[in-house]
């Protein structure tokens, strides 16, 4: 575990475009937000992808031409958060969201994209659906698809012995994206949810207060020396997505997020710090 897999999540460097949401596609900036990263020597990107305008995501409609620029800049795009699974979740058969999922597989492979995040959190969360027709629906693309070297990560709100349970349904095509901030604000106790670390290959690193806003990193109810600690033990060897929390003044986005940078990279080794540019 090193300075090479911190990364930040789309957004986190640029101002909020949707002020009701934490965390939406930034179209007016995402190429800004690419140059900035290069600028202050973040290597690492998730791709975030909504249900509205899914087909004119870059992502989507110019697959190539803009993971090229992204190599350009030398930045890595290895993972993508399916936020549209959350806002029109395909359990619920009114919605076209299994369309959708079926062609980011086949462009995440030909991309090659390491990991799809699929929150099964909020509105998709497994607590409002029957979770047997969860993992049937899952079970189904299991077997449907040729995943290659692409795996499907899942975040989930439940209860560690639940999370191995569940995850045990599917091979290792499919794994765990933990989200720090997350598991502290629903209580989880961190010495249950080791349980499933061999299957996690993805970490969202925020912080979360006991209201559930999300806040500077070390300010809220995560224990990041604990969780850190294990992370070194193990030999962790997956990403550190900052999916932080962003100030109100747009001014101070870029310093908050290298800040909450530097907060993290404390913990993997001493080295000097990364200056706003």
């Amino acid at each position: 575990m090193n300075i090479k897999s911190i990364g930040i999540m789309q957004g986190r460097l640029v101002p909020r475009e949707i002020k009701s949401r934490l965390q939406s596609f930034p179209w007016k900036n995402w190429k800004k937000e690419i140059i900035l990263a290069k600028k202050n020597k973040i290597k690492i990107i998730e791709w975030t992808l909504d249900y509205k305008n899914f087909g004119k995501n870059p992502l989507i409609e110019k697959p190539i031409k803009t993971k090229n620029f992204f190599k350009r800049n030398f930045i890595k795009i290895n993972s993508l958060t399916a936020d549209f699974f959350m806002q029109q979740p395909p359990f619920d058969e009114k919605n076209n969201t299994t369309e959708y999922l079926l062609k980011l597989i086949d462009i995440s492979k030909k991309i090659n994209l390491k990991y799809i995040v699929i929150p099964l959190v909020d509105n998709s969360s497994v607590r409002h659906f029957k979770k047997n027709r969860i993992i049937k629906y899952f079970k189904y693309l299991q077997k449907k698809i040729n995943f290659k070297k692409l795996k499907i990560i899942f975040e989930l709100d439940l209860p560690a012995d639940q999370v191995v349970k569940f995850i045990s349904n599917f091979n290792d095509s499919f794994g765990i994206n933990y989200d720090i901030g997350n598991s502290a604000y629903y209580g989880f106790k961190f010495t249950n949810e080791k349980k499933y670390f061999s299957r996690v290959y993805n970490i969202h690193v925020k912080d979360r207060d006991k209201n559930g806003q999300s806040v500077p990193l070390g300010s809220g109810l995560a224990n990041f020396n604990e969780i850190f600690s294990y992370l070194k033990k193990i030999k962790y060897n997956g990403h550190l997505i900052l999916q932080t929390y962003l100030p109100k003044n747009n001014k101070l986005v870029v310093s908050n997020t290298l800040k909450n940078y530097n907060f993290v990279k404390s913990f993997l080794w001493e080295e000097k710090k990364i200056n706003v540019q």
